[in-house]
């Protein structure tokens, strides 16, 4: 068979001819394939993978793969791919996106690559932008893959873990972007492996690729929780706090830390009834003992707080100013308001958060379908490594796209709208109405209620019911008003003798500030070669206009020696001004994405710090000893060289004895006159001694390795994950803070690079801290269960 086009994009031209060579060896096999039984056919299925795991590539089985499930799509769903889907088939399972235009058949396109990918056994995920897609795919499509022996989950928001966890082990797993997403941070918040429902991340085919990774990219996906902590505990932490003498705790101001002594740990075990207060049953009482301690020793009222109207405010140290808004994080805040006797607020806490940009760069192969991509396609390449390939359409376009109307009013605009809508709608021409905003489709919904014609509204939320609506929006007479970007996904078919009418002519009110959503809109008309036409209505009153554009074009009227103020305009060179203020704020939004994404960067590569540890503790089949003494010597070092600088006669042995019975001992194993006279090594050794010492008595108390594992699991895990959560709102805090700092000739990313890391590195020396004092200072009970 012959590609019927003629004509592409110049700069695909050679990309798509080399691609069409590969597609002409899978047509190749058409009547081969043709003659095979259901049974045969059905049986290259696990031919095909045996070609795999005998050592053969993707690449080398392409051809039989595509022409498999393209002689199944004929018998199982009554469609035969054309050559140009072939050729977005292999677009897509090279990593890159396919540029097709509506109507092309995009979702059958898809099924080429997915088949021959889950051939590999690892997964992969067609994702789509909402949940009504992804189920009208895995049904409709599911039938083929079903049909070739290959299985398909769908996996929905209202699923539970176990259904979830059955949906991402199936060769094709169908889900939305938020969803994957959340899925993602949720297993890395699970204590044991099984609780996990995602497999790694192997390639993923993303319908509507530029909503998903343009449009949404800024947009976080963050789960947050109720703090564990309640008012009531911090009021008892606080009361406590405040019996204290000066000889119960210890302040060491360089960096602002300050720990109980060992008569104030003997007064803890009283007022609060514990045999010993740093048990691992006691960690939530502990936190907020220390922040009690930091709130009423450490912080100081109006210096770096303020009390105002009963609430409690953060005074900037830089400017002095209060922070209206802001909260000092990890429950620092409540402890303040409970030392001032102000109404303690409950606080969220982000516990997991990360952007589609980084998420789907996770994959090791992504790609991604739209019929508008080509305007972003530097962004794609520079931050997804994806090319953008304009795929030829199966047949010549013949829509007729109208140059732009300018009207100096809105007025003016709307009453040509409505006018252009009645003459149409008269001889019965369907119209598809495009709006910008959803009050301007409510404001033409009156207006043509006004001028009793009927129509359908519809906005952005894509249900069924819309789609459904938009699906008939070609039928003869048929008057659709709907944001740009409403049933996108839905093919809009043209009814009986709408072709002799000019087919369906879609009507921008509003260009958008992206010429990709304006293009997504005029390629509703003229699917499959279909008549149609475009055109879009603006005035000098338009935002885009007022924000970028009317000076121009005034100074264009004034060339073109417009002198009415109420002349109407058509022109190309009118379309090409509009074009040029579009391309400016594509320019400056692609900058706000890239700066997100640098800020978010320093984010990613802590994440995956964090959750390459935390998944080597939850995988962890054997003993975690070594990371957990490495932990604690770290901090045992830590402790001793700072405090051990200079002239022996100046070490603070005393500091150092109050982090031995806060962390390390009880005060009955180690006196204070130990520590005296040692050398650095000797007192290496000592603390050494007391870390394998207690280690080989927790060895002894549980009754077999697996118990030992278990309880190095929930000691690691339990203080990583409060310390992790705590270092997001610290970071989404300096994020919100760092842009003052261009004023004072810095660069605000540089600071936000180096202050993270900072903070990370802070972060690591917490956790080590916390870890070693949970696990010298718990006690094992016999019973110790999982």
């Amino acid at each position: 068979m012959v590609n019927p086009i003629k004509k592409w994009v110049e700069s695909d031209k050679r990309e798509v001819k080399r691609m069409g060579k590969i597609a002409n060896k899978v047509e190749a096999y058409s009547d081969e394939y043709a003659r095979l039984s259901d049974a045969d056919l059905q049986a290259k299925t696990p031919a095909l993978k045996g070609r795999l795991q005998n050592g053969e590539t993707l690449d080398d089985i392409l051809p039989e793969a595509f022409a498999t499930v393209r002689e199944a799509a004929k018998r199982v769903l009554g469609l035969y791919p054309f050559h140009v889907q072939i050729i977005g088939g292999i677009t897509l399972h090279e990593g890159n996106i396919a540029e097709m235009k509506t109507g092309e058949g995009k979702t059958l396109t898809a099924t080429l690559p997915v088949y021959l990918n889950a051939l590999t056994g690892k997964g992969v995920h067609v994702v789509t932008v909402n949940e009504y897609l992804s189920s009208r795919d895995a049904t409709e499509m599911g039938r083929l893959y079903n049909w070739l022996g290959l299985s398909v989950g769908l996996n929905l928001n209202s699923k539970n873990s176990d259904e979830k966890r059955a949906a991402y082990n199936c060769d094709i797993t169908y889900s939305t972007n938020s969803e994957l997403g959340f899925d993602y941070l949720r297993d890395n918040m699970v204590v044991y492996q099984e609780q996990m429902v995602q497999r790694p991340l192997n390639y993923a085919i993303v319908d509507e690729v530029d909503s998903i990774l343009i449009d949404e990219a800024r947009t976080p996906l963050i789960i947050s929780g109720q703090a564990e902590q309640s008012t009531a505990l911090y009021l008892r932490a606080d009361r406590f706090v405040k019996s204290l003498k000066k000889d119960d705790y210890k302040i060491d101001w360089p960096t602002k830390s300050i720990v109980l002594t060992e008569s104030g740990i003997q007064k803890g075990e009283k007022t609060f009834g514990l045999h010993n207060l740093y048990d691992i049953d006691n960690t939530l009482l502990n936190h907020h003992i220390d922040q009690s301690l930091r709130a009423n020793y450490i912080m100081e009222r109006d210096k770096d707080y303020v009390v105002s109207n009963k609430k409690v405010l953060i005074v900037d140290s830089f400017t002095g100013r209060v922070m209206e808004g802001r909260r000092f994080s990890d429950g620092l805040h409540q402890a303040i308001e409970a030392k001032e006797g102000v109404p303690i607020q409950d606080e969220t806490k982000t516990m997991a958060n990360i952007t589609y940009q980084n998420f789907f760069r996770m994959y090791d192969k992504l790609a991604g379908m739209t019929g508008t991509a080509k305007t972003e396609e530097e962004e794609f390449r520079e931050i997804y490594n994806m090319e953008v390939i304009s795929i030829p359409t199966n047949k010549p376009i013949a829509r007729i796209d109208h140059p732009d109307v300018l009207y100096p009013t809105l007025k003016a605009k709307f009453d040509a709208v409505v006018q252009d809508i009645k003459q149409r709608h008269a001889k019965g021409q369907p119209i598809l109405v495009g709006t910008v905003a959803v009050e301007t489709s409510e404001y033409l919904s009156e207006r043509l209620t006004k001028e009793n014609i009927p129509h359908a509204v519809l906005n952005a939320k894509n249900h069924a019911k819309e789609a459904d609506i938009i699906s008939r929006a070609g039928q003869r007479g048929a008057v659709t008003i709907a944001t740009n970007m409403a049933g996108r996904g839905t093919d809009i078919k043209l009814g009986p003798g709408v072709k002799e009418l000019g087919g369906l002519c879609v009507i921008g009110t509003e260009r958008h500030e992206s010429r990709r959503i304006d293009n997504q809109l005029r390629g509703r008309s003229g699917r499959q070669g279909d008549p149609g036409e475009t055109i879009f209505y603006m005035s000098l009153e338009d935002d885009l206009m007022k924000r970028f554009g009317s000076e121009r074009i005034k100074k264009v009227l004034s060339a073109m020696k417009v002198e009415d103020e109420d002349a109407v305009i058509q022109s190309r060179m009118i379309s090409r001004q509009v074009e040029g203020a579009q391309k400016r704020v594509e320019g400056n939004n692609y900058d706000t994405r890239k700066n997100t994404l640098q800020y978010d960067d320093v984010m990613r590569e802590q994440r995956e710090v964090i959750y390459k540890q935390r998944m080597q503790v939850i995988t962890a089949e054997h003993s975690l000893k070594d990371v957990l003494l490495g932990m604690i010597q770290r901090t045992i070092k830590s402790q001793v060289d700072s405090r051990t600088n200079g002239d022996p006669a100046n070490w603070d042995l005393d500091g150092l004895y109050d982090f031995a019975i806060t962390a390390l001992v009880s005060p009955k194993e180690l006196r204070r006159a130990d520590l005296n006279g040692k050398s650095i090594p000797q007192l290496y050794r000592l603390f050494e001694n007391f870390v394998q010492n207690n280690y080989q008595l927790k060895q002894n108390q549980l009754q077999n390795d697996a118990q030992m594992l278990e309880f190095e699991k929930v000691v690691i895990l339990r203080v990583v994950d409060e310390h992790w959560t705590n270092h997001i709102d610290e970071m989404d805090q300096l994020r919100q803070s760092i842009g003052l700092r261009g004023y004072g000739q810095m660069n605000p990313l540089v600071e936000y690079q180096e202050e993270g890391f900072q903070k990370f590195e802070q972060m690591i020396a917490d956790i080590e801290y916390d870890v070693t004092r949970l696990f010298m200072k718990a006690e094992i009970r016999q019973n110790a269960q999982r």
